[in-house]
């Protein structure tokens, strides 16, 4: 006889283990099941990595939207045992010239550096930081709650009152190059926010950009980007034990490879040994909409329309990885780059445009945006002291790459790095590099090595994400409900996506699936 459980849970990334967190919260049954060894998705670290001693977070390793997460924060993750720990300083974007642009958790360091550029910038930046105090909960709220955020609009407007309200919506479209000539003259301020905007597929003169680079810089600003003391895996051995303490269930090495459809809703799912699991009341998938789609459900129960759009899925960009353990820290001209837990390298606002039409057109960029992370000088523990645990990423166009494309782009981003730190590759003790392939390996949400489940670009968020019409969790299936990070709000470590799903399913039961499959549930049939 199958198993049976109240939901099932496809996925135990942080959006699958926020989901299963939340209905367990509710007293629901629940069983996570996981395709590869392993729970957390892209939140795992690994100890003796690249060497003894050492500790490397695999995928993700710093935190900003989970430090401002609602959700996370309800989980009192420091319950069991969750730790938070900061760099002494956020961010910091090195320029050719050894300059560096210096985002700091006290607004007077970050004013002093971004004003050292251009006077006048830093003035300018503790406005926007004005602003962003002003608004940043109801925000939060809107980009991390299900679509559309009725609640939270309307507080921003009571806020803001009409005429600002317009102003910060016409920013939130602007392209990060243009938002930067409008607010700053200098190049401090531009940088912070074009860098962080980087770290989605926005290139500087992508529409939306602004939004996401101030989004990030003001994170940082406010509450700083922290990681788990001991590594990124301590946020899911946090998140899978308060699960377990509720009665929910992990199987890992248990790949779902279909979900089964009944007349009526959704009736559970079969793993690839052929096993059966009961659903009596909710699936929720947390894998890429078109796995969902087309291979966990099936080419042959989709409508022509959302086969079409699902061709018209847009993926964000390919990336690869370095992990370094050095013997010593990095050896930085800047002394702005030797206290930051992350680090931007990549030149100029002219040279990241550049890298991104690279990306744009499929070209290899000859110079990429380089994303470094200093983990020993955040969290002592990652390394033996006086030694550095460090990693950088960068991104390339999708496609299949050969050992050794993949070993000359990781020679071209340890190049880079060794540009602003003279003497870096003497201090480095061992090296190992994550291509593409064995991100997505690693963890199959990671298609094609793309880390963010789906392009950040305006033409697939809200309510065009995954597809024109799905922007919430409820599918075309009565009782299916996607929850990984191709779901509104899309990626990053916030659990957001998990806990839409999980209201959804929740909501489903509450007024009764009757009632909510003829409501909502017709209204997604009819849209895809």
């Amino acid at each position: 006889m199958a198993e049976s459980y109240d939901a099932v849970i496809v996925g135990a990334g942080p959006n699958g283990l926020v989901a299963a967190n939340m209905l367990a919260d509710a007293g629901w049954s629940v069983v996570v099941l996981e395709a590869t060894e392993h729970p957390g998705g892209a939140v795992r670290s690994a100890a003796d990595h690249p060497a003894p001693g050492y500790t490397a977070d695999l995928f993700s390793a710093f935190y900003p939207l989970a430090a401002a997460s609602s959700v996370l924060q309800a989980m009192r993750l420091e319950e069991h045992g969750l730790r938070w720990v900061h760099a002494p300083a956020v961010l910091a974007h090195v320029f050719d010239d050894g300059r560096s642009a210096l985002l700091s958790r006290d607004l007077d360091q970050t004013a002093a550096s971004v004003d050292s550029f251009a006077a006048g910038d830093g003035e300018a930046w503790r406005r926007w930081v004005s602003l962003w105090s002003e608004v940043e909960q109801p925000v939060l709220d809107a980009l991390l709650h299900p679509f559309p955020p009725v609640r939270p609009a309307l507080s921003i407007a009571r806020r803001l009152g009409a005429a600002r309200l317009l102003r910060l919506a016409r920013t939130a479209a602007l392209p990060a190059r243009r938002f930067a000539r409008e607010e700053f003259r200098g190049e401090g301020a531009a940088m912070l926010i074009a860098g962080n905007a980087m770290h989605t597929d926005l290139g500087p003169d992508s529409a939306g950009s602004a939004l996401y680079g101030l989004l990030l810089a003001m994170l940082g600003q406010q509450h700083g980007v922290p990681v788990p003391v001991g590594g990124s895996g301590r946020l899911t051995v946090a998140v899978v034990s308060r699960l377990r303490a509720r009665g929910g269930v992990l199987r890992c090495s248990a790949p779902v490879t279909s979900v089964v459809l009944g007349s009526a809703a959704v009736e559970g799912v079969v793993l690839g040994s052929g096993e059966r699991v009961r659903a009596q009341r909710a699936v929720l998938a947390d894998v890429p909409a078109p796995h969902l789609y087309r291979s966990m459900v099936g080419e042959h129960h989709l409508s022509a329309r959302l086969r079409c759009d699902l061709d018209r899925f847009d993926w964000d960009h390919a990336t690869v990885k370095v992990n370094w353990a050095t013997s010593a820290p990095v050896p930085w001209r800047s002394a702005e780059a030797s206290r930051a837990g992350t680090v931007h390298l990549g030149g100029g606002l002219d040279d990241l445009s550049r890298a991104a039409t690279d990306l744009t057109t499929g070209t290899l960029p000859a110079r990429p945006f380089v994303l470094l992370g200093q983990m020993t000088t955040t969290d002592p523990s990652r390394s033996p002291a006086g030694t550095e645990s460090v990693w950088a990423y960068a991104h390339l166009p999708r496609g299949r790459r050969s050992t050794e494309e993949v070993e000359a782009f990781a020679a071209t981003i340890e190049a880079e790095v060794e540009r602003h730190a003279p003497g870096f590759r003497d201090t480095v003790v061992a090296r190992s590099v994550q291509s593409s392939a064995d991100l997505e390996a690693a963890d199959p949400s990671l298609d094609g090595g793309a880390i963010n489940g789906g392009t950040a670009a305006l033409h697939q968020q809200l309510v065009l994400r995954p597809t024109p019409g799905l922007g919430r969790p409820d599918t075309p299936f009565a009782g299916l409900f996607l929850a990984g990070s191709s779901a509104h709000p899309g990626g990053g470590v916030h659990g957001a996506c998990g806990a839409n799903a999980a209201r959804a399913a929740l909501l489903r039961a509450r007024v009764g699936p009757r009632v909510y499959d003829s409501t909502v549930g017709a209204a997604q049939r009819h849209l895809s």
